[in-house]
């Protein structure tokens, strides 16, 4: 399944993941040691438990560009618009704000 690696002001805050039962976030445990560490977000609170959910997590999901700008992704790639965790890995390395989503490259050997 696909991985990335979450950003938060440029550290490593935690991995969302995409399971056959859908969604994983799990903060970095030293993310989490660090008491100047902030939540990626006000519905994903510091916790050492892995966040789960059928569904990609609404704050992701808002991430992705919208309008013309989801039209352009859309036009020069092959990624479907309901593909939305894909979609995610590609706007949104660089995206506006606090929050970086980095593509892991799975080893081709699993």
């Amino acid at each position: 399944m696909s991985k990335a690696l979450i950003k938060f002001k440029g550290k490593a805050a935690g991995i969302l993941e995409e399971t056959d039962e859908g969604y994983e976030f799990q903060y970095d445990r030293e993310y989490l040691a660090d008491a100047a560490s902030k939540p990626v977000s006000l519905t994903l609170p510091l916790s050492e438990k892995p966040y789960k959910s059928r569904v990609l997590f609404p704050f992701f999901d808002g991430l992705i560009p919208e309008g013309w700008l989801l039209d352009v992704a859309l036009r020069n790639t092959d990624i479907s618009e309901l593909d939305r965790f894909a979609l995610l890995l590609l706007c949104c390395k660089d995206c506006i704000g606090a929050v970086s989503v980095i593509p892991i490259k799975e080893d081709s050997d699993e």
